[in-house]
């Protein structure tokens, strides 16, 4: 049986190149070593994009997850459709409860730069999570990479107060 260990998970957006490198080995350790989604690594353009996001969560000051957002278009009205993904938590960190802070930081982030609404192809496994994080499913499992997912979304809103988001959870 796993126990749950509530401790505070720092979420912040990447400033540094080091913290780059950290987000980024730890997306390989879940999506290319553990998982097998990717054969060489998970890196794309998103990553070289100026409007990405990058976000490390740390626990106890250990970098534990991440998750990237991106914007994709603009949308009528003037709000900016935006993408999550690369959700990736290592196994020693999930008994933390890293999930939850990385989405809700994510969501909080997208929405403070003019984000209307966020969509993410998301894992069948985590579907549940994700409903429980108030995102909604749109249309039928799709095959990405290989493996079903399903699209979600979620709308956004800019944060009250007008500060960029720095989630401690």
């Amino acid at each position: 049986m796993t126990t749950t260990v509530v401790t505070p998970v720092e979420c912040r957006n990447v400033q540094a190149a080091a913290e780059l490198d950290r987000h980024l080995s730890i997306r390989r350790q879940v999506f290319v070593d553990e998982q097998a989604i990717f054969a060489a690594g998970d890196r794309d353009s998103h990553d070289d994009e100026a409007a990405t996001v990058h976000v490390v969560g740390y626990v106890d000051g250990t970098a534990a997850g991440t998750v990237r957002l991106y914007p994709l278009r603009r949308e009528p009205g003037g709000s900016v459709l935006w993408q999550g993904d690369r959700l990736a938590v290592l196994p020693e960190f999930r008994r933390h409860r890293v999930g939850g802070p990385l989405v809700r930081h994510a969501v909080r982030t997208a929405g403070f730069l003019g984000g209307g609404r966020m969509i993410a192809h998301v894992q069948l496994a985590n579907v549940v999570f994700f409903r429980y994080l108030g995102w909604s499913l749109t249309g039928e499992p799709e095959l990405y990479q290989g493996l079903p997912h399903q699209r979600m979304s979620i709308g956004l809103s800019r944060p009250a107060g007008g500060s960029e988001p720095h989630a401690r959870a």
